[in-house]
């Protein structure tokens, strides 16, 4: 009976936010992607990247963290996985923030407990022992046991599913700054949490937000701007630019508050997935945020005007599986024994790719050869070029296999220290997208690799 009841409230609870997850659901699957409703098809380029992105550091071991990779849901990164995604969000970072001059970046709460926006009631965070606790209250009639865990869930915090609610609460306080004048945008990165509907428990997702606010008249116009900026700077990293698009959402799928959507899409072996949403939202949320008080949201763009919305919200963990489904090449080549082999390569682009050089040793007394590569390592990392200290590695190893390991991981150059290098200071850099190796001093090294990723970064 107790059971019965406390489902009951859950029910009752359920049912008042019912009416408001409807109306965005749709718009939760354009950010999610078709996963969450539909099977992947398993594809033997899908395994042989998600067991690559195991076997080298991108993504943690488990059938059900691949899957949850797989999905576009934040997973349990590897050391390189983390880097890559620290890289991927660098990136996104500079290219809204440096873009224009008036967007500025927030860090707003994953939770709080005075928001009443219907955005925020998809999610609540409830704790175990509390629930316990008044269940567990025997001189408490069925009723006041109703009224209690109703109480309780009420006063809990709300999880947040985007960062959009974040931003339009900052935008008061951020017109002093901008003295009031239009366009400027807020930007933000963190992790929210999308609803399971029905399949499962919430999972996390790594979401970029830019909320750009502009003047009624000009909200279309900066639609479109968005639109090429972001599908640009997508195509920017890729290997094969063309497996990016960008789409109008149709009037059927339009959310209630935007006039216009467009989405960023990947063309994914198994079909094509959400990577950015951009809406044109007009001025509802930001008036309904605010209570109606048009007096203290007005701005001045050649005429005081309530400011429209366009935003752009991106899912990065299905980001960082497009980069890297897009930089897997898998190329057949003949070894010495005119045998055919096939080489799988991680062409991640130079800016994104979490490790720029790997050091190893060749021939000669292995002693001072790691001594080299120890000072080789510090000073580049003083110029924060990323390395992998293969040369610790204890394991023996043909050139072959380390070659084949650090393409796998998607390693720039690998450099290699021999004794030639202790008496000439010339040293040998492979590289990963082209497999010439050079002959190089090794004063030259640091210079070449800082001039290369900058060019990369420029392009």
């Amino acid at each position: 009976m107790l059971t019965h009841c406390i489902r009951n409230v859950l029910s009752m609870h359920s049912c008042m936010l019912k009416t408001s997850q409807c109306r965005k659901a749709l718009a939760l699957q354009h950010i999610r992607g078709r996963c969450s409703t539909s099977p992947i098809k398993d594809t033997d380029q899908v395994r042989t990247l998600l067991q690559l992105c195991v076997e080298r550091y991108y993504i943690s071991a488990g059938q059900a963290n691949a899957e949850l990779f797989q999905r576009g849901m934040s997973c349990s990164y590897g050391p390189l996985g983390m880097e890559l995604r620290r890289n991927v969000l660098e990136q996104w970072w500079h290219s809204v923030t440096r873009s224009r001059a008036q967007v500025f970046g927030v860090n707003t709460l994953s939770s709080c407990k005075d928001r009443e926006t219907d955005a925020q009631r998809q999610l609540k965070i409830v704790e175990c022992e509390q629930i316990k606790q008044i269940l567990e209250q025997k001189e408490v009639s069925n009723e006041q046991l109703i009224q209690k865990v109703k109480l309780f869930l009420q006063m809990s915090p709300f999880l947040r599913t985007d960062l959009l609610q974040g931003a339009m609460e900052q935008f008061v306080p951020s017109l002093e700054l901008i003295n009031r004048k239009l366009p400027f945008g807020l930007a933000e990165t963190g992790l929210c949490f999308q609803p399971s509907d029905g399949s499962g428990c919430p999972a996390e997702v790594t979401q970029t937000s830019l909320v750009w606010f502009c003047s009624p008249r000009t909200s279309s116009q900066w639609l479109d701007h968005w639109t090429r900026q972001r599908l640009k700077w997508w195509r920017k990293f890729a290997l094969s630019p063309s497996d990016f698009s960008s789409s109008d959402v149709s009037e059927e799928e339009l959310i209630e508050t935007a006039s216009r959507g467009v989405k960023i899409i990947y063309n994914f072996p198994w079909g094509q997935e959400t990577l950015e949403m951009l809406w044109s939202r007009g001025d509802t949320e930001l008036l309904q945020m605010h209570k109606g008080a048009r007096s203290k949201l007005q701005c001045r763009d050649g005429r005081r005007s309530v400011p429209h919305v366009v935003s752009i919200t991106g899912n990065m963990d299905r980001g960082l599986m497009a980069f890297l489904s897009n930089s897997l090449q898998q190329l057949k080549r003949e070894d010495g024994k005119q045998r055919l082999k096939q080489r799988k390569v991680l062409k991640l682009h130079p800016v994104l790719t979490p490790v720029k050089v790997a050091l190893d040793i060749g021939r000669g007394a292995t002693m001072e050869l790691r001594q080299v590569c120890e000072g080789l390592l510090q000073e580049l990392m003083e110029e924060k070029i990323s390395v992998w200290p293969g040369y610790l590695e204890t394991v023996s190893t043909s050139m072959e296999q380390l070659q084949s390991k650090y393409d796998e991981m998607g390693v720039l150059f690998t450099v290699v220290i021999s004794e030639n290098t202790l008496e000439s200071g010339l040293l040998q850099v492979r590289s990963r997208d082209t497999t010439i190796k050079e002959t190089m001093h090794i004063s030259e090294i640091k210079n070449f690799l800082s001039r290369y990723i900058a060019a990369a970064a420029n392009i």
